[in-house]
């Protein structure tokens, strides 16, 4: 089924786009055939988006037909609340101030159409806008009280839209419509839309390029049309049927945003945002390892108060780890007392609560990728030269220690079997969990969402089947979504 453009009376209605069947609101509400066909792009361009108005109705009903519409009834509610709006010009004020910094008047009207506006030098804070409140046609207006401030938002229909803007409107449409072409490989009818986010300029991704292309040969197979997208893409998110973070997650970060949002819109999400939340965060995951009694190493948490008594407890030297630290960066080893307080003393300035680990050396740790409660790949992530982590970070560049890949069943099972029961603890999605043989026995480290899988590494052992492994997971939750 073609793109549907819904709107209150097709025979006034002035544009033509390509890819498209125009439908009048009452049809599409009360026609049966536009209740199937799961999936289908519908532009509401409704006059009105007021609560329980046709246009109102036409967004609500798409989403329970699986439909993909535009605008969403959150973001209708969203265009209504004037705190929303705020806030909004609240997280946009450096890009506002730099984008009408040469407006010599003190109001400014901004009309964008599918994210982009007549004037190239506008484009970045349309699409910023459209971003955070994805309408078809928006108009903003702003106000300079000694900085600009974006103090009005609404949805808009054709109708106030300038004769001459009316092309430029058709071509925004049919851009936002067009996907990526096909690399050629489907071997299969695409049945579902997998966006891939990732960050181009990252200097350590998850996944390089090449890996990236491996997973959608992969997803291709399974007739999954999978396209790579970057954090300019926030506004399209209501186009796919799965997200696949494969971007370093953070909380306070784009990428968490993007998982909120597509989770929101009931997509099958991996890294999902409870995953995120959880993983990122050392305080959460030593007190849940310890209360479902995990092993893992003596494990301290503590404020400024507490910290005199943390080093007798867990000896020295420990490692110190900040809640949110990652790739090594905000893990630090105090080797002495007077070692131990300069760090804590440093790291409390940016954080009320630290996290302490006895300190376990070992040749190398081992990885369990899990995927879904089952175990995935298992590799030896041996130390940095001459350091004690997997990653040395340099003035010119990072050092990694030698990876070996070995299948799972030869890997020792109580690490495999700790691996899962680790990262059961987070979620149902993709972890990377780190432990250590201490003694005998497996240790839990750390679980992480977002591990790095890259051909040559991670996929040694499985080869193309480990990226089948992984769209065959995709798959099955967006199947599961779609009933």
């Amino acid at each position: 089924m073609n793109a549907l453009v819904v709107v209150d009376n097709p025979k006034r209605w002035p544009l033509r786009m390509a890819g498209t069947d125009v439908v009048a609101a009452r049809e599409y509400l009360e026609d049966p055939q536009f209740a199937v066909e799961p999936g289908t792009k519908v532009f509401n361009l409704c006059r009105s988006y007021k609560y329980q108005s046709a246009g109102y109705y036409v967004s609500l009903l798409a989403e329970a037909r699986g439909h993909r519409p535009l605008p969403s009834v959150s973001v209708m509610q969203d265009l209504k609340m004037s705190s929303v709006v705020r806030l909004a010009s609240d997280e946009l004020d450096d890009l506002i101030q730099s984008s009408l910094s040469a407006i010599k008047s003190d109001e400014f009207v901004l009309s964008i159409y599918f994210g982009r506006n007549l004037s190239p030098k506008y484009e970045r804070l349309s699409l910023a806008i459209f971003n955070a409140f994805s309408a078809p046609l928006l108009r903003a207006s702003f106000e300079r009280d000694g900085k600009w401030r974006l103090t009005g938002l609404r949805a808009i229909g054709v109708g106030e839209v300038p004769e001459n803007h009316r092309p430029f409107i058709t071509e925004q449409a049919e851009r936002y419509l067009k996907r990526k072409p096909s690399r050629g490989k489907t071997k299969k009818p695409a049945r579902f839309d997998l966006a891939i986010l990732y960050d181009p300029k990252e200097a350590l991704p998850p996944s390089d390029m090449p890996t990236l292309h491996k997973m959608c040969d992969a997803g291709e197979e399974l007739g999954i049309d999978c396209e790579l997208i970057t954090k300019d893409a926030y506004g399209q998110i209501a186009e796919y049927d799965g997200l696949f973070i494969r971007e370093t997650t953070s909380v306070n970060h784009h990428t968490y945003r993007f998982a909120r949002r597509a989770a929101a819109m009931g997509l099958f999400v991996i890294d999902d945002p409870v995953s995120i939340v959880r993983c990122s965060n050392k305080v959460f995951l030593a007190e849940q390892l310890t209360r479902h009694k995990i092993p893992m190493p003596h494990t301290v948490t503590f404020g400024r108060e507490g910290a005199p008594t943390v080093p007798e407890r867990t000896g020295l030297p420990c490692v110190i780890k900040k809640p949110d630290s990652s790739f090594s960066v905000g893990v630090i080893k105090a080797e002495s007392l007077e070692e131990f307080e300069r760090v804590t003393n440093e790291l409390f300035e940016t954080t009320d609560l630290l996290v302490a680990q006895e300190f376990v050396p070992t040749d190398f740790d081992w990885r369990v990728g899990v995927l879904g409660g089952k175990p995935l790949f298992v590799c030896r992530y041996f130390m940095a030269p001459s350091h004690w982590q997997i990653l040395k970070h340099e003035e010119d560049g990072h050092k990694f220690g030698k990876v070996e890949t070995i299948p799972v069943e030869r890997a020792p099972k109580d690490v495999v079997r700790c691996a899962v029961r680790a990262a059961g603890l987070i979620g149902n999605g993709l972890y990377g969990v780190d432990l250590k043989v201490v003694r005998g026995a497996a240790m839990v480290m750390e679980v992480n969402d977002n591990p790095n899988i890259d051909c040559e590494v991670e996929d040694r052992i499985l080869g193309d089947a480990l990226y089948e492994a992984i769209m065959r997971h995709f798959l099955k939750g967006m199947e599961a979504r779609r009933q």
